[in-house]
């Protein structure tokens, strides 16, 4: 999770969850429909397993075009329908042997790099072309014929191409306006961390500037207390200094109730739904380590996966937060949480990551919570 995946990743993962929702709601209604076509049509049953190829052929494209591979399929089935097509016309009588037509000509048309126009215009014409020559079986009928076997059809057929379009236009914006609500939140967390900067540099600095202002003014009448002016700013500066490392390195003392309550707007407002389960009241002790743990996640969730939905679960001395959206690769270098593993192991806890089926799951537990003492970070030279 500590690893971006590239944009068109993420694209094709909310595509897919749109796509498997069509599926549900479409695929048995289009199939009842094709069949109950193929039943009005077909005088017998070679013709009735005839017409039946095209549906079958379109409802082949459609669950293909939900599990995102629909380029080894869409040729040959349209070949299929377009072939059912003048069947329907010229042996079947059928005005409604387009129907499989309509369904695969726009993930056709919608495949193609470019001349999709064109393309449109054309298959609309061969439509047209083919439900003509039933003029040459009914002469009598022109006006019933037309309408029955060319306008209909084509129109129907260029129509639903035309509402294709429309259709991944409507996915591209679903995924820009996801992409700028993770990018706002994100935002909104960098705000809160030059705002926790301040805090603790601000106040350090004025209370300085006024030992300092101080310092001078006594430094020909009191030099002792001038002396103690000086240790007490060395010693505010120390402790910035540490508390300066300690917040670059997620170390500094995080309240719980602060971190949920921000985790939880920050996923909101990029979309996600969040559900809280408390089964205990956290133990303070480790309420600073815990908020650390969440923090790091929900930051990993919102820059790593493409989640819809987050289970944060508090008990006495642990915290669990699931959430789905995670990339199906292997679980990756794990950064952030690597370190924040080491810290929460040194406080007598262990932190568990797990990877699977688009499950992301993050769990810290202390087996014995008076031991959540986080050890002092190692010393570091202060010129690095």
């Amino acid at each position: 999770m500590e690893t971006s995946p590239p944009r068109a990743g993420h694209t094709r993962t909310t595509q897919g969850r749109l796509r498997g929702w069509n599926l549900t709601v479409f695929l048995p209604p289009l199939a009842v429909v094709g069949a109950v076509l193929v039943a009005a049509d077909a005088r017998n049953w070679w013709e009735a397993t005839v017409l039946a190829l095209g549906v079958v052929a379109a409802m082949v494209v459609l669950e293909r075009w939900t599990a995102g591979d629909i380029s080894r399929v869409v040729v040959p089935c349209l070949i299929v329908t377009a072939a059912v097509w003048p069947f329907g016309v010229l042996v079947a009588d059928s005005h409604q042997a387009f129907y499989g037509m309509t369904i695969v000509v726009p993930f056709f048309v919608a495949r193609l790099p470019r001349h999709r126009a064109a393309a449109t215009v054309g298959l609309g014409a061969f439509v047209a072309a083919v439900g003509a020559a039933e003029l040459l079986e009914s002469p009598d009928d022109i006006p019933g014929v037309l309408l029955r076997y060319v306008l209909v059809p084509t129109a129907i057929v260029v129509v639903a191409t035309c509402l294709m379009f429309a259709n991944r236009r409507f996915y591209e914006i679903i995924e820009e306006a996801r992409e700028r609500e993770a990018e706002l939140a994100v935002y909104r967390e960098r705000v809160r961390f030059a705002g926790d900067l301040h805090d603790i540099q601000g106040h350090t600095l004025h209370v300085v500037k006024l030992k300092i202002a101080l310092a001078e003014k006594l430094v020909r009448r009191d030099i002792g207390r001038v002396e103690e002016e000086l240790r007490e700013v060395h010693a505010l500066v120390s402790d910035t200094i540490a508390q300066t490392k300690q917040l670059a390195y997620a170390q500094r003392r995080l309240n719980l109730s602060v971190e949920l309550e921000n985790a939880k707007n920050l996923f909101e407002a990029a979309g996600i739904r969040v559900r809280v389960n408390r089964e205990a009241a956290v133990d303070e002790r480790v309420d600073g380590l815990l908020g650390q743990v969440l923090r790091e996640t929900t930051t990993n969730i919102l820059r790593h996966a493409q989640a819809t939905r987050v289970r944060i679960t508090l008990s006495r001395s642990g915290i669990t937060i699931e959430n789905d959206g995670a990339p199906h690769a292997p679980l990756p270098r794990l950064g952030g949480l690597a370190a924040l593993r080491e810290r929460v192991g040194d406080s007598g806890g262990e932190l568990t990551v797990e990877q699977e089926n688009g499950r992301f799951l993050t769990a810290a537990e202390f087996s014995h919570p008076g031991a959540a003492t986080p050890r002092p970070p190692a010393r570091k030279d202060d010129n690095r």
